[in-house]
């Protein structure tokens, strides 16, 4: 009898191990469990070092620039609202420093806002970028160190960022310009997925190396004379996709291998289904600005696009020049409202320092526009009949252009829809023969949640229900 209880007691145990394995095996990461570490209270305004947990719901007042030390962690819980006012003794902007690690982790029913409180955003229709609070900068900036291991930011507003930055948060980075989100270590990961950034007065946020995926995020009227949704440089590795990038002051995203440090990578990001519009306008430099740049050793791919009324089409610098070897591109979806914008569908050389090839898988295809000998890097003026063409049908857009207005008027998502009509010529029109390069891991905190495979219809919205869920 007592060996029976014996066997049927290793049984039992023996099948609890095995039932425990297999539902650590099947885990389910949407419903992970995040154990708060240190609870930060929000009685006070914060200044000086900081670590441990913002918890869920709660709003924090910064009233100093405020750091994460090398080797700790500041992890933020949906539903946070962090406000940066001015400090409390030298009435200057403040900013956040991350030596160690940083955890933004809203969800879409409870985002976290990152912001400067009390300002009213002008999203009305051409509003004057002299006067826009958007492009002022009011607070500086989230600002990695090249310490820096993680910085995941997931379902977060990211407001008014980038003011002047003080000197205690200069000794986080070599660069002198603000910019709302920066990352610089190249064997660190950043993750930035279903967020919004509004408003910079460069780039909305800066990456000088590293392993990348930002995916289905809104980019809002960034940049004052100039600035891209993304400026990735150093060696840069990952995806950009399924993202919305309106009223950029030069680029949707822009990659370049500047300033790579021996024994890392050459920079190779894969940008596809992305939304970029009304982009270019505000660029101060003449030839620069408008929808996707690869630039000095970059390399990548590029499909699925949806680029309209941008200042120019796909640009593949000529000098330095951009990474062509390892440069795949095609399947992107151009439209115009002006012969200017549709005559630098394949940026010239003259122009724009440009030797961007002609694809005809591009929309429109163009051998159907392009002059009789016309060469790589030729100007050349659009016909009539390429105005208003191969309209995308967003649910509710300015497109064609309202009139009265100008295309830098655009640069607001607003009460815009810029999903696609059931109708829409950018269904079934993609690309899907590629992968992501998912540098980074999948993981509910320390990685991407989600890595959006490419998709079936051109730009950020699918009619599936996957890509951008703004």
């Amino acid at each position: 009898m007592k060996k029976n209880i014996l066997l049927v007691s290793l049984v039992t145990i023996a099948a609890v191990f095995s039932a425990c394995k297999k539902v650590k095996d099947n885990k389910d990461l949407s419903k992970a469990v995040i154990p708060v570490a240190t609870p930060i209270s929000d009685a006070a305004c914060l200044t000086g070092s900081i670590k441990g947990t913002m918890l869920a719901g709660k709003t924090y007042t910064v009233c100093g620039d405020i750091f994460v030390n090398d080797g700790d962690t500041l992890t933020i819980q949906e539903g946070v609202h962090l406000n940066f006012g001015l400090n409390a003794t030298t009435n200057a902007p403040c900013g956040l420093g991350v030596k160690g690690s940083l955890f933004v982790l809203g969800t879409k029913d409870d985002p976290v806002w990152i912001t400067y409180p009390g300002i009213t955003k002008t999203d009305q229709l051409g509003a004057d970028p002299n006067t826009d609070p958007a492009l002022k900068g009011k607070w500086t900036g989230i600002i990695g160190a090249p310490s820096c291991k993680y910085m995941v930011i997931k379902w977060a507003h990211v407001e008014f960022g980038g003011a002047t930055i003080s000197a205690a948060m200069k000794t986080f980075t070599s660069g002198s310009s603000p910019y709302p989100l920066y990352f610089a270590n190249p064997a660190g990961i950043f993750v930035l997925e279903d967020s919004w950034v509004y408003g910079s007065v460069d780039d909305p946020f800066r990456i000088n190396g590293g392993k990348i995926e930002v995916m289905r995020n809104t980019f809002e009227k960034c940049g004052y004379t100039g600035g891209e949704a993304m400026n990735a440089k150093a060696g840069t590795i990952g995806d950009f996709a399924y993202n919305l990038c309106i009223g950029m002051a030069t680029n949707g995203p822009k990659l370049s291998n500047i300033n790579v440090q021996p024994g890392y990578p050459s920079s190779n990001v894969r940008m596809y289904n992305n939304t970029i519009i009304n982009c270019g306008f505000r660029r101060a430099a003449a030839g620069r600005g408008g929808s996707i740049n690869f630039e000095e050793g970059a390399g990548g791919m590029a499909y699925n696009n949806l680029i309209v009324n941008c200042k120019f089409g796909l640009r593949v610098v000529n000098s330095p020049i951009a990474d062509t070897a390892n440069l795949r591109y095609g399947y992107n979806w151009y439209y115009a409202d002006s012969i200017a914008v549709a005559s630098q569908f394949i940026p010239s050389l003259s122009v724009s320092t440009a030797i961007s090839q002609p694809q005809e898988t591009d929309v429109p295809k163009p051998s159907t526009y392009l002059p009789a000998g016309w060469k790589v890097g030729d100007v050349y003026t659009a016909p009539q009949s390429l105005i208003g063409a191969n309209n995308p049908q967003f649910i509710n857009a300015p497109v064609p252009l309202p009139a009265g207005l100008k295309l830098a008027d655009i640069a607001v998502v607003g009460s815009y829809n810029f999903a696609l009509k059931p109708t829409s010529p950018c269904i079934n029109a993609g690309y899907t023969g590629f992968t992501p390069r998912a540098d980074v891991p999948q993981d509910v905190k320390l990685g991407a949640t989600e890595i959006t495979p490419p998709g079936k219809d051109i730009g950020c919205y699918q009619s599936n229900g996957r890509g951008n869920q703004h």
